[in-house]
């Protein structure tokens, strides 16, 4: 029995899971890096670490922290979360299978499941993120799959992971849900019927930008098997270094989610009454068509809106060029609010066609909202909007 067992609280799990003292009792993580028990470990006879790509102590640490938060048994962590989506990939399925993935997803996510699993024999359909009819009717008896994230980037539409779990049982497949934006703390996609969930670390896990990473959490051991088979042979791995990032920012993340939220959902209603502004994209309005469902499955409505400004790609680069404090950048998830333009930066890889169909505008303008003064965040915003009003 672990001592953790009788704590499951996020905030706890986030500072205590994962970390077990040496004999030097130290308070912090420490950083890593005969002959016949060499040879029992890298058979499988003996647990241990083997060779640091795929056994490293700093990384499991991160893992069972991640894994633990999600409400998962195991972890795998990835160099970047595309990786992880690879990974994924490469370990669940094979030619001739069948896989259904939201038109809503992240730019590149979208590329590798349109362009790159084709030419590996999978065939993939698109589907609307929020129409669970659509779901339905795509799957069939080869799909092995399916693969949402909600809320969507950057217009935060809302999946109903437990009624898309429910169609990728009927059929035999497994629901992955890309949980970045809402992190464990927010939304816990296993409790809801989910069988895998994808992170990319880079964002609110660190929390500051510092790294790039990426990591897989589910609560099936065969699952886990087979990705832990592919990381060893193919080599994604997360550098320990990455790790002990990711590890030690993830203590922060309970506090650093629920103000990200409240400095979002302020900003949003600000928003609202701009009249350079014509809409505005954010679950926490009640206007939003994934509110009530957002409400429902998630603890907050996360750090992340999306606006349309009156014009096109003119406008929404002028308040983009006319801000000072908010970060011109396409990460997200750090405590320093950042802004991007979509189309012609996260979403600008895929085909004008797809970008219609997920929704991204020239217009369009994503904020990762920070965790600066909120007021600061207005004022700054206003000098941009002043430029179009």
């Amino acid at each position: 029995m672990s001592l953790l067992d009788n704590f499951a609280k996020n905030e706890t799990l986030s500072i205590r899971a994962g970390q077990v003292r040496t004999m030097e009792q130290e308070h912090s993580d420490p950083i890593f890096a005969n002959a016949a028990q060499a040879a029992a470990r890298f058979s499988g006879d003996e647990l241990g670490n083997v060779y640091s790509r795929f056994t490293n102590p700093t990384v499991r640490a991160f893992e069972q922290r991640l894994a633990a938060l999600e409400g998962g048994s195991y972890a795998v962590a990835t160099a970047s979360g595309m990786s992880a989506i690879t990974l994924l990939i490469l370990s669940l399925l094979e030619q001739g299978e069948h896989v259904v993935c939201a038109n809503e997803t992240f730019g590149s996510t979208t590329s590798l499941f349109s362009k790159v699993l084709p030419r590996l024999g999978i065939e993939v359909e698109f589907v609307p993120v929020s129409d669970v009819r659509a779901w339905q009717s795509a799957v069939c008896d080869r799909t092995r799959l399916l693969f949402v994230e909600t809320p969507t980037n950057p217009l935060c539409d809302i999946a109903d992971i437990r009624a898309l779990s429910d169609i990728a049982h009927s059929v035999g497949g497994l629901l992955a849900v890309d949980n970045a934006f809402c992190t464990p703390v927010l939304q816990k996609p296993l409790a809801l019927g989910a069988d895998i969930v994808v992170h990319s670390a880079t964002k609110y896990l660190d929390g500051q930008g510092r790294c790039v990473g990426g990591a897989i959490v589910t609560d099936n051991d065969e699952i886990y098997q087979k990705l832990f088979k592919m990381l060893r042979t193919t080599g994604p791995a997360m550098s320990p270094f990455n790790a002990w990032i990711f590890h030690k920012g993830i203590e922060t993340l309970p506090i650093r989610m629920q103000l990200h939220s409240e400095n979002a959902e302020r900003l949003a209603q600000w928003l609202l009454m701009q009249s350079a502004v014509d809409r505005v994209y954010y679950p926490g309005l009640s206007d939003h068509p994934g509110h009530s469902l957002a409400k429902a499955q998630q603890r907050g409505f996360g750090g992340i809106l999306s606006f349309e400004v009156k014009g096109g790609r003119t406008e929404a680069w002028q308040v983009i060029d006319n801000t000072n404090l908010i970060s011109i950048t396409a990460n997200l998830g750090d405590v320093k609010t950042t802004i991007t333009h979509p189309a012609s930066t996260t979403h600008a890889h895929i085909t004008a066609e797809q970008r219609i169909g997920a929704g991204i505008k020239e217009n369009l303008i994503r904020l990762a909202i920070g965790l600066e003064a909120i007021t600061d965040i207005i004022d700054d915003l206003s000098r941009g909007l002043a430029r179009v009003d």
